[in-house]
């Protein structure tokens, strides 16, 4: 069975990123990109998708964090995309739903082929500790894009701005793990009646 795993850099004027993941692996992280609140969600995908993740990232944080939670996002698409390859023998299509306290979320993935974010999040506050919550959206629009993946996030309610977020990240990681799971009775089959799914 072929390994499913990736390694993609990506440098820019306002970022250096490097990302290393395994789709098949148990959920270990190492991630510094300078914000601890991202890293804290980057770790959810990463534990509740059972993929391990490395992220190194340096920006221009004195600026502020968008260019590096966009760039991530980018790169972690990039990365994604590139340690699938073929979309042959996985289920293509994940969803979850996950609740902290009163928060509860909802998430729904499709390997699709072509890219597109549906985020219906509405966050109780702007930000958590220093943290702009409005990069979220980046992030997964970053993502969607380059992995070529179709996202829908809903939060369903929620009153604490943290927990709302941590159900969010961990209700993808959830999906992610049920989309890119194989499937043993279609290995070598593409999941679509068009016997494609690259756009």
């Amino acid at each position: 069975m072929s390994s499913r795993k990736a390694s993609v850099e990506r440098k820019t004027r306002e970022t250096q990123i490097s990302i290393s993941l395994d789709l098949d692996g148990s959920g270990a992280a190492r991630l510094s990109t300078g914000l601890p609140f991202f890293d804290h969600m980057l770790e959810q995908i990463a534990r509740h998708g059972l993929i391990d993740l490395a992220i190194e990232a340096q920006g221009d944080l004195q600026v502020d964090a968008h260019h590096t939670v966009e760039d991530v996002g980018i790169v972690l698409g990039q990365a994604l995309a590139k340690a699938l390859g073929e979309p042959r023998g996985i289920n293509r299509y994940g969803h979850a739903y996950v609740p902290l306290d009163e928060a509860l979320s909802r998430a729904v993935i499709d390997f699709s082929g072509r890219p597109g974010l549906e985020f219906a999040v509405t966050w109780p506050r702007a930000r958590v500790g220093d943290f702009d919550l409005d990069l979220f959206h980046e992030f997964f629009q970053g993502l969607c894009n380059h992995a070529h993946i179709t996202i829908h996030i809903d939060n369903l309610r929620g009153q604490n701005a943290h927990h709302v977020a941590e159900t969010v990240f961990k209700a993808f990681g959830r999906a992610l793990r049920m989309a890119l799971t194989r499937d043993e009775r279609q290995l070598d089959a593409v999941p679509s009646t068009k016997g494609s799914l690259q756009g």
